[in-house]
C-alpha cells in the first residue's frame, strides 16, 4: 500500500509563463510524527505554498487499523526553480539543522520534477465515512449510493488520505444539514466544501491564501458539477464575502497556529446554532487550540483523534 498523506499534483500537469514551463524542486525528509507540524511550517515558509505530509503505509484505515504509534512521517516541499531557489533551500536546510539539534534527522532529499513526471502522478481512490468516495476524474464509484468526489488535487492539496482531511470529511458527512451555508477557510483542493454540498449543503464560500489552491479548488468544483454553488476567494477572513453570523458550518483544516490566530473570526462567522470543524494540528497543541476557541466564545463539543492528529467540533457556549 502506498504512503497515505497529502499527495501532490499540479491540476493541469504543468504551468507556463509565456512559453517557459516552470520546473519544480521537490525536497523531502522523514521525521518523527511530533515534528511534522514544525517541519511543515518551515517548508511552507520557504516553498511556494506546496507542502505534503505523508504517513507510513502498511495499514488500512477503512478496516479500523491505525498507524503504528512510532511511525515516522515524510514531509515534502515544492519550490519553483528560479533565481531564489538556492537561497530558499538554504533557509530550509538551516531550519532542519536546528531541529536536528533536538532530534537526529536523516539527510534532506531532493529531486527535480518535470512536466512528464507531473502528468504521471496519481493518487489512490479512497472511501471515507459512510458514502464519500474520492478518486481522480474518470474513476467509477462502485456503490449505487456513493457520493463521488472527482478530485484533481493540485500541488500539495488534500485528497482525503491524510488523517486530518479524513476526520474532517467524516465530520462534514455527519454535520452538513440540508441547505446549510458553509465557510471553508484554507480550502486547498476544495474537498471539504464539495463533500458538504454532496451531503446536502446549499452554498459554500471558500478562502485560501495560495493561488494554486484557488485554481485547484475552482477546478474541482467544476469537475464535480458544483461550481454554481460555490464562490472561492483569494485571501482570508475577516472578509465582506463572509459576513458575521452567516454560516451554519465553518471548516478550518489548517494548522494550530492559524486556528488560534483566527479563532475570533471563525467564531464570529458562525450562526447562533452553527458548528466549527477545525483540524490540522496535533494532540500536543490541542489544549492551546481549545483555550483560543474558549476565549472566542466557543466550547469543544466533540474530539476525534487519528494517529497523533486531532479534529474538533466547537459550538457557541450556551
Amino acid at each position: 500500500m502506498p504512503p497515505r498523506g497529502r499527495y501532490c499534483r499540479n491540476r493541469e500537469g504543468r504551468q507556463n509563463v509565456g512559453d517557459i514551463q516552470i520546473r519544480w524542486l521537490e525536497l523531502s525528509i522523514e521525521a518523527p510524527g511530533e515534528y511534522a507540524e514544525t517541519i511543515s511550517g518551515l517548508f511552507a515558509r520557504y516553498s511556494d505554498g506546496a507542502v505534503a505530509v505523508e504517513e507510513a503505509g502498511g495499514y488500512n484505515p477503512d478496516e479500523g487499523e491505525s498507524p503504528p504509534t512510532d511511525a515516522p512521517v515524510t514531509v515534502r516541499a515544492y519550490l519553483k526553480i528560479d533565481d531564489s531557489t538556492d537561497d530558499r533551500k538554504g533557509h530550509i536546510g538551516l531550519g532542519l539543522r536546528l531541529i536536528a539539534s533536538l532530534h537526529p534527522l536523516p539527510p534532506l532529499l531532493e529531486r527535480e520534477i518535470d512536466e512528464e513526471s507531473w502528468r504521471r502522478q496519481e493518487f489512490e481512490p479512497i472511501r471515507v465515512g459512510k458514502r464519500l468516495f474520492i478518486a481522480p476524474p474518470g474513476a467509477t464509484a462502485g456503490r449505487p449510493d456513493d457520493l463521488f468526489i472527482p478530485l484533481e488535487p493540485g500541488m500539495a492539496f488534500g485528497t482525503g488520505h491524510h488523517p486530518t482531511t479524513r476526520m474532517c470529511l467524516q465530520l462534514v458527512e455527519s454535520l452538513a444539514a440540508p441547505g446549510a451555508r458553509v465557510l471553508d477557510v484554507g480550502c486547498g483542493s476544495g474537498i471539504l466544501g464539495i463533500a458538504a454540498l454532496l451531503c446536502g449543503a446549499g452554498r459554500v464560500v471558500g478562502f485560501d491564501i495560495e493561488d494554486e489552491a484557488i485554481e485547484a479548488s475552482r477546478g474541482n468544483y467544476e469537475q464535480a458539477g458544483l461550481a454554481e454553488h460555490a464562490s472561492i476567494h483569494l485571501g482570508s477572513i475577516p472578509s465582506d464575502e463572509a459576513p458575521a453570523g452567516s454560516f451554519d458550518l465553518v471548516l478550518a483544516n489548517i494548522s494550530s497556529k492559524v486556528v488560534i490566530e483566527l479563532a475570533p473570526e471563525l467564531s464570529a462567522c458562525l450562526s447562533p446554532e452553527g458548528a466549527l470543524i477545525c483540524s490540522g494540528f496535533m494532540q500536543e497543541r490541542q489544549s492551546e487550540v481549545e483555550e483560543a476557541l474558549a476565549m472566542s466564545g466557543l466550547a469543544i463539543d466533540e474530539i476525534t483523534v487519528g494517529g497523533e492528529w486531532v479534529a474538533a467540533v466547537a459550538r457557541a457556549k450556551s
